[in-house]
C-alpha cells in the first residue's frame, strides 16, 4: 500500500522554543505570530512538516503533504515569548507524548530562518539583493542569526556533498569517511537529508564520541524548495534554511574549510560545478580549497565518467582543483586534513576570518536566483566561447533545473505542464551531458523509489 493510503497516526501539542527564539522582544514575537497566518503560512507549514517526518525514505516532495492533509502549525503570541501549536502533527516525531528533542530544535531553526530571510532580508530593506556584496551580506546574516560561525573555531568545518539516492556500499563508504574525518577532530556539515548527507554524520559520532568530542557539529544547510524532499536526517544539531538554492549553495562555501564530494545524482552536479566554477576564475586562482571526489572501489566508474565530463566540459585546468580517491577513507581524511592546514596559513596571511570565507570572489552570475522555467532553460549558454566559470555557472543551472524537476514542487508543477525542459549547446558537451543523465538514471541516482521519468531533453 502507498505511503498516501496508509493511515496516519498524529498528535496535537503545544511546545515552547529554546535557542534563539527562547528570549525575544514583544516586536520580534508579534511577527513571529503574523508569518504564521500570513503570506509565510504555507511555506512555514510545508518546511515544518518535513522536520517532523525527520528521516523519511521518500523524496516526492508532496507524499507527506498528501499523507499529513490536516497538519498544521501557528505560532502564539505570550508576553513570556512565544508557543508553538501542532495540530494533526505525524506522531512519529513524538516519544510517549513528548517531541523529541532533535526534531523540535530543527523545528524552532525553520520557524526562525523563514521568519527572518522575508523579514529582514527580502523585506527588510537594510540589505541589497540586486549586488553581489549585498548577497553575500544576506548570506552572513542569515548564518549569523542562525548562531552556526564560531568566531574561536580553527578551520576544521569539511562539507560533504553527495546524493540522497545512492547505493548500499556507497553509503556505507560515506560513514566510514565520516568516521576518519571525526577521529581528527572535524566537524560535519551536508545539505541534511539522506543517503551521502547523512554517513558521515552518522560515521563521525562514533568517532567524536571516542575522541570524547563532546560539542560536535552537524550542520544541515537546505532550502524551502528541497527540504520536502530531502528532510533533515535526525542526527543534524544545527539545521539553518536558506531562501533559495544560491544562497544555500554560497553558505556551504563560505561556511566550510574543505569539500568532500560522494556520488550522487544531478544534485551533486550541481554542486560540483557551482565549486569548480567559483575555483575557475582568475580572483580565485590562489585560493587553497580542498575539493576531494571519493567514493567506494564500486564507483570507480562513476567517477571515471564524471572526471572525463569534466575535463570535457572545463578543461584541464578544472582537472587541478581537484583530486579523486577511490576506496582509501583514511587517505581523504588525510588529504582533507592537510588542505586544511594551508587554508588557515592562508587566511591567518590575508588576515580572513576562520568562520566565514570572506576572500572567496563569487561572481554574480553565481548569486542571482536562477528559477528553472522552460525559457530560461533553453536560453542557457552551454557553449565553450566564454569564460569557463561562467561556462561552468550556466552548467550548474542546467543540472538546478533538472533537479527542479526531479524534486521540487514548482519544478514538477512545471514539466506536468509543459513536458520535459530542453537543453541546448555545444555538440560534444550535450553528447557527453545525454551519457552522463542516463548513467544517472540507469545507476538510480535520480529517485530513491519508483520509475523515474525524464524531466529534460539533450538536444544535439
Amino acid at each position: 500500500m502507498s505511503d498516501t493510503l496508509t493511515p496516519a497516526a498524529t498528535v496535537n501539542a503545544r511546545i515552547s522554543p529554546r535557542g534563539g527564539l527562547d528570549i525575544l522582544s514583544r516586536d520580534e514575537v508579534a511577527r513571529l505570530a503574523d508569518a504564521s497566518v500570513g503570506g509565510q503560512r504555507d511555506l512555514l507549514r510545508r518546511c515544518a512538516l518535513a522536520v517532523l517526518t525527520s528521516g523519511s525514505d521518500s523524496d516526492d516532495p508532496r507524499a507527506a503533504a498528501q499523507r499529513f492533509a490536516d497538519f498544521d502549525i501557528e505560532v502564539h503570541q505570550q508576553d513570556r515569548g512565544i508557543k508553538i501549536e501542532l495540530r494533526n502533527a505525524p506522531a512519529e516525531a513524538f516519544v510517549d507524548g513528548e517531541i523529541i528533542r532533535g526534531i523540535a530544535e530543527n523545528l524552532f531553526a525553520v520557524v526562525r530562518d523563514i521568519v527572518y530571510n522575508a523579514n529582514e532580508v527580502a523585506e527588510g530593506g537594510r540589505i541589497d539583493l540586486e549586488s553581489g556584496p549585498g548577497m553575500t551580506e544576506a548570506v552572513f546574516e542569515i548564518l549569523r542569526n542562525a548562531r552556526v560561525m564560531k568566531s574561536y573555531m580553527e578551520p576544521s568545518l569539511v562539507v560533504c556533498w553527495g546524493g540522497h539516492s545512492i547505493g548500499r556500499d556507497e553509503y556505507l563508504y560515506t560513514k566510514r569517511v565520516g568516521y576518519e574525518l571525526g577521529l581528527r577532530g572535524l566537524d560535519i556539515c551536508t545539505g541534511c537529508g539522506p543517503g551521502a548527507m547523512k554517513g558521515p554524520m552518522k560515521g563521525a559520532t562514533i568517532a567524536h564520541a571516542k575522541q570524547r568530542h563532546w560539542k560536535p557539529r552537524y550542520i544541515g544547510i537546505t532550502e524551502p524548495g528541497i527540504i520536502a524532499a530531502e528532510s533533515p536526517n535526525p542526527i543534524v544539531n544545527h539545521l539553518v534554511i536558506m531562501p533559495d538554492i544560491e544562497k544555500r549553495l554560497e553558505a556551504f562555501v563560505r561556511l566550510g574549510h574543505g569539500i568532500i564530494v560522494f556520488p550522487g545524482g544531478v544534485g551533486t552536479a550541481e554542486e560540483i560545478f557551482y565549486m569548480l566554477g567559483l575555483l575557475l576564475h582568475p580572483d580565485n586562482q590562489s585560493l587553497p580549497f580542498p575539493l576531494i571526489l571519493t567514493g567506494p572501489r564500486e564507483s570507480a566508474a562513476y567517477f571515471e565518467q564524471i572526471d572525463q565530463f569534466l575535463k570535457l566540459a572545463l578543461g584541464e585546468e578544472a582537472r587541478k582543483r581537484y583530486q579523486i580517491i577511490i576506496d582509501d577513507p583514511v587517505a581523504v581524511a588525510m588529504a582533507m586534513r592537510q588542505g586544511l592546514r594551508k587554508v588557515r596559513e592562508h587566511r591567518l596571511d590575508e588576515k580572513d576570518a576562520f568562520f566565514f570565507n570572506w576572500s572567496l570572489h563569487i561572481p554574480f552570475e553565481f548569486q542571482q536566483p536562477f528559477a528553472p522555467t522552460h525559457r530560461a532553460m533553453a536560453g542557457l549558454n552551454l557553449h565553450r566561447e566564454q569564460p569557463l566559470h561562467l561556462l561552468a555557472a550556466d552548467l550548474r543551472r542546467a543540472f538546478s533545473g533538472i533537479v527542479a524537476g526531479n524534486v521540487k514542487e514548482e519544478g514538477l508543477r512545471e514539466v506536468e505542464k509543459h513536458g520535459p525542459f530542453r537543453i541546448s549547446g555545444d555538440k560534444d558537451i550535450m553528447a557527453a551531458l545525454d551519457s552522463l543523465l542516463r548513467a544517472f538514471v540507469e545507476q538510480r541516482r535520480m529517485k530513491i523509489a519508483g520509475d523515474y521519468v525524464p524531466c529534460y531533453q539533450v538536444i544535439d
